[in-house]
């Protein structure tokens, strides 16, 4: 079943992603208006690897719905990896402390 949801959600991301919309998101829209944006740019401490939903330009990707349909995928596979990474690594912790109680 697990499977099946990582597929849905890889082909929404290649496939619906480039298609949406440029124009900034509700939370986006307020920084920018309350000047959190400038803010942010600031403090920041990281640089996001895929920011913007664009691979890099070391990667010289000039169309920019591939750009976003590959950032999607990858962004997509990394979050799904760390999911089921960490949920192994909970399980185990679980089901080795329930078997101590025993």
């Amino acid at each position: 079943m697990i499977w099946i949801g990582l597929g849905v959600s890889l082909g929404v991301a290649l496939f619906l992603a480039p298609f949406g919309s440029s124009a900034p998101d509700g939370l986006e829209r307020t920084a920018q208006t309350i000047g959190l944006e400038q803010k942010a740019r600031v403090w920041s401490f990281w640089k996001a690897p895929l920011s913007g939903y664009a691979i890099p330009a070391v990667l010289r990707i000039a169309n920019e719905k591939i750009s976003t349909a590959l950032s999607g995928l990858l962004g997509t596979l990394a979050i799904f990896l760390m999911a089921l990474g960490l949920g192994k690594l909970l399980r185990k912790t679980v089901s080795h402390s329930t078997s101590r109680r025993l």
